[in-house]
């Protein structure tokens, strides 16, 4: 396993700009303030902070220390300022071949008074494999743990393969719901399926039974079921008005950003914006308007391979107060959705030579990212800040 970096330096890296609406390049709207530059064309400075072994995700603790995970099954607590861990017993064995393994982790929204902490990972079972949510209490100290670990939930069905597992985790404002993303395990058909979670978002209570009043449950949905039609969803998060915003990966073509209503069909497999890999075409959003299905609010292709989400709520950037930013893997990029209220456009698509699986907000509106750990990138954690 690699160990810190001996030094927080800045961390250089080539930069460039999408020539997509709303990049930087653009003149700033009357009455906002154009973002600063850093000289090499980015309005942040990029300082890598530690390395770890195939990050997947992270949160912050109230004091600003970090919760990270590893592929492989490895909970860390990582000091505020990133230079000291300590790995977090009581997570289960993990099935982390091809795209499973420990996934996202996400504090409660009581953690100050409850010390739940919620994560999702991968498992081997009956059928095949599947993603579990599950939760335990934080025990700090020199030997930190999840106390009490609970399944809450587990996809259905459990099916072969070691693809497209989801399993982001966002609790809605009030805190009363917890919504969970289920993707459609690479088997296409079941994101349509009535009857199983593959291809859906879910809404349970905070103790994973699925959430009284869910849309689809008297047309014979499973009672999870919040909304379907979907594929690799791969980050997912309220903004401040209350709309739940989420991401998935396209096929060959398509990356998606959507916002998410209750009950709807966002169209998978049966409509899509990109094609199959193996060339054969798939509809788009639109052309079937005798199917009700929701289009996305920005799509791209080439494809950005979206990973993480988050909606930006600092003071270190104000002009970006509302949008969303994604990690992007193939891309290797960071990327920005310009958010208007109810919809979307993209942004800013800037260059980190380097595959993003994951972006978070810190305490003090500076943004974190965790370097994917494998195909030519090292699993670094970076903190992003305004240009001196």
């Amino acid at each position: 396993m690699r160990r810190f970096s001996a030094a927080a330096a800045a961390f250089t890296l080539i930069a460039c700009t999408s020539g997509t609406p709303g990049n930087s390049q653009d003149p700033a709207p009357v009455g906002t303030t154009p973002a600063p530059v850093a000289q090499d064309g980015r309005p942040f400075t990029v300082t890598r902070v530690a390395d770890f072994d195939s990050p997947w995700a992270m949160d912050f603790l109230p004091d600003g220390r970090m919760l990270i995970t590893e592929k492989a099954g490895t909970l860390y607590l990582v000091s505020a300022d990133g230079q000291q861990r300590q790995a977090v017993a009581g997570i289960p064995t993990v099935d982390s071949a091809g795209q499973g393994g420990l996934m996202d982790v996400v504090l409660h929204p009581d953690f100050a008074q409850n010390r739940l902490v919620y994560f999702s990972f991968s498992e081997a079972g009956e059928g095949g494999k599947g993603v579990v949510l599950a939760r335990g209490t934080l025990e700090t100290g020199d030997s930190p743990r999840l106390a009490d670990v609970e399944r809450l939930f587990q996809a259905t069905p459990y099916v072969p393969g070691d693809g497209h597992y989801s399993g982001r985790i966002a609790f809605s404002p009030d805190g009363q719901h917890l919504f969970f993303t289920n993707g459609d395990r690479q088997k296409l058909d079941p994101a349509q399926d009535k009857t199983g979670t593959l291809g859906k978002v879910l809404r349970l209570t905070p103790d994973g039974d699925p959430a009284p009043g869910n849309p689809l449950a008297s047309q014979g949905f499973h009672p999870a079921v919040w909304s379907y039609g979907h594929r690799n969803l791969l980050g997912i998060a309220f903004d401040d008005a209350g709309n739940l915003w989420e991401q998935e990966m396209g096929p060959r073509g398509g990356d998606e950003v959507n916002l998410i209503r209750p009950g709807q069909n966002y169209g998978w497999p049966v409509v899509s914006n990109g094609d199959h890999y193996d060339g054969r075409p798939i509809p788009d959003h639109g052309t079937m308007p005798d199917r009700d299905f929701v289009p996305p609010q920005a799509s791209w292709n080439p494809v950005i391979s979206p990973a993480g989400l988050m909606i930006y709520s600092g003071q270190l950037w104000p002009q970006w107060g509302g949008d969303i930013f994604l990690g992007g893997l193939s891309s290797q990029s960071l990327v920005r959705v310009d958010v208007n209220g109810a919809s979307a456009s993209k942004g800013d698509q800037w260059d980190m030579g380097t595959r993003i699986r994951d972006v978070a907000e810190g305490p003090d509106g500076a943004i974190w990212l965790l370097e994917d750990g494998g195909r030519g990138a090292n699993g670094a954690l970076m903190k992003l800040t305004p240009p001196s």
